[in-house]
């Protein structure tokens, strides 16, 4: 097939294979990575096209991966994985998708943990500031407003 700055189209396809394999990856990812071996656009296509038929790569699956791992690890809101994700090109449909991997009580659950942490470690401030601190710090994650003001009416109710 196509050879370009020394590497095949078969070695390259192996090459991808194993960092798809290694961890979900989104097109964006591996086409950027495939410009970077210097291979031309047919060739882009074509590895594209096998990696898609043998499911080393599916966008839904890694929009749930991530959506899920964003969630549980950085304790990301909604918002922020929303963004993050269409900022990797990914679709509306899969977006909606991968957000269902996040419970409504985990979600809430965790609001409410983070909330706490923030607002215990700005006890010694004003309370004005105390609660603009929070909601900062939850904004930045990408937790929706409502959310943010609920979780604090209730801190402030328990303080």
């Amino acid at each position: 097939m196509h050879r370009q700055q020394g590497i095949s189209v078969a070695e390259a396809q192996k090459k991808l294979e194993h960092f798809c394999a290694y961890q979900e990856r989104c097109h964006q990812e591996v086409v950027r990575k495939l410009n970077q071996m210097g291979l031309i656009p047919v060739a882009i296509d074509h590895i594209i096209g096998h990696l898609i038929s043998n499911n080393y790569l599916n966008e839904t699956r890694f929009a749930q991966s991530f959506a899920r791992g964003k969630f549980r690890i950085k304790k990301w809101g909604k918002q922020r994985i929303v963004y993050e994700l269409k900022g990797r090109g990914i679709s509306s449909i899969n977006i909606k998708i991968a957000l269902k991997e996040i419970s409504d009580s985990d979600y809430r659950a965790t609001i409410v943990s983070l909330g706490t942490k923030y607002w215990e470690s700005h006890a010694h401030r004003s309370p004005t500031i105390r609660k603009k601190k929070v909601m900062d710090a939850l904004r930045y994650r990408g937790w929706e407003s409502e959310l943010i003001f609920e979780t604090i009416r209730t801190l402030e109710g328990k303080h």
